[in-house]
């Protein structure tokens, strides 16, 4: 037996749609990781004070 004699399409296609809301849940997760690191940058700024390198 040989894996495409028991491939079964009908399987597959009912997969697919648990590997794309799995894909998308990925994305959202890291999208609002990002946002609350953005957010926590523009709330714990020091008010745009830059140290400078005196050479």
């Amino acid at each position: 037996m040989s894996i495409i004699e028991n491939f079964n399409f009908d399987r597959f296609l009912y997969s697919l749609q648990y590997m794309w809301q799995g894909m998308l849940s990925i994305f959202l997760v890291i999208g609002v990781i990002i946002l609350g690191v953005v957010a926590m940058n523009k709330l714990t700024s020091r008010g745009g004070k830059k140290k400078e390198n005196k050479e």
